[in-house]
């Protein structure tokens, strides 16, 4: 199914740093930063406008006050840094804030597949509570910013928080159903679906974030958008053009607005 494109891995990427030793702390040792440090600042879920996103919107007064004492710094990613990399030791998961991010495995020539594109209020680094490291990578698509949530202390907030622990459910859960989603769409639909299901998946995402679902920039290259859908570079750009010709979308570099919603659902 990923047989048809797979892109070559950016030859500017850092190198994979050295494993974390005994003492490191919540943030991965390699990549360990202060909060008075630059790049990590103080947050609070309490006041977050992204809060019924990522989380659940009826946690009672005191569970929010909780919860600020686990979620208390966010973190920049510049555009093309790595979050985390493969078998980096996991400790925490992260809530996208602003910007967003791919999520890429590396074949052991060096190419990558992405298996994911992540917008604000949504998770990263479930991946890791599997094994204890990362199995994957992920690399901000432009200038980001990302909570950090400690799993240690989440998972002891999950203990006396019922609502805590189904919406952890929640979040495997929803990465199941969506990589079930995606093997099912590779092994089922043809270019031209791929792609009307992409982009209807990315406008419903946006819509329940509060921002236009009819017209979005996609912060994603095609190159990249191909690799997800399994698709090479040049179909997905004739997919794009046969849209834009079939009155469905209007492309305007990396801006698309989407013409007609129901006849691309009907795709």
């Amino acid at each position: 199914m990923y047989a048809e494109s797979v892109c070559e891995a950016p030859s500017s990427a850092p190198s994979s740093p050295s494993p974390a030793g005994p003492g490191a702390a919540l943030i991965p040792v390699n990549r360990q930063r202060h909060v008075s440090e630059p790049g990590c600042l103080s947050t609070r879920c309490s006041t977050c406008s992204l809060r019924a996103v990522c989380m659940p919107a009826d946690l009672s007064s005191i569970e929010i006050r909780q919860l600020d004492t686990v979620v208390l710094t966010t973190r920049h990613v510049r555009r093309g840094e790595a979050l985390f990399r493969a078998h980096d030791v996991f400790q925490s998961l992260y809530a996208v804030r602003t910007g967003s991010f791919k999520t890429i495995v590396m074949h052991r020539d060096g190419r990558e597949q992405v298996i994911g594109f992540q917008i604000p209020g949504e998770p990263l680094g479930l991946d890791g509570v599997c094994s204890g490291t990362h199995s994957c990578e992920a690399i901000a698509l432009e200038d980001s910013t990302v909570c950090i949530i400690p799993f240690a202390q989440f998972e002891s907030f999950c203990r006396d928080s019922r609502r805590m622990q189904h919406h952890l459910y929640y979040l495997m859960s929803s990465e199941i159903v969506r990589e079930s989603s995606l093997m099912m769409m590779l092994g089922t639909m043809t270019a031209e679906q791929r792609l009307a299901s992409f982009l209807l998946d990315l406008a419903a995402r946006f819509r329940a974030r509060g921002y236009s679902g009819a017209q979005f920039n996609l912060k994603m290259s095609r190159e990249e958008i191909g690799c997800y859908l399994g698709l090479k570079l040049e179909t997905v750009s004739r997919m794009f053009s046969r849209f834009h010709r079939d009155g469905l979308v209007e492309p305007k570099g990396k801006q698309i607005r989407i013409v007609d919603a129901q006849a691309l659902a009907r795709v």
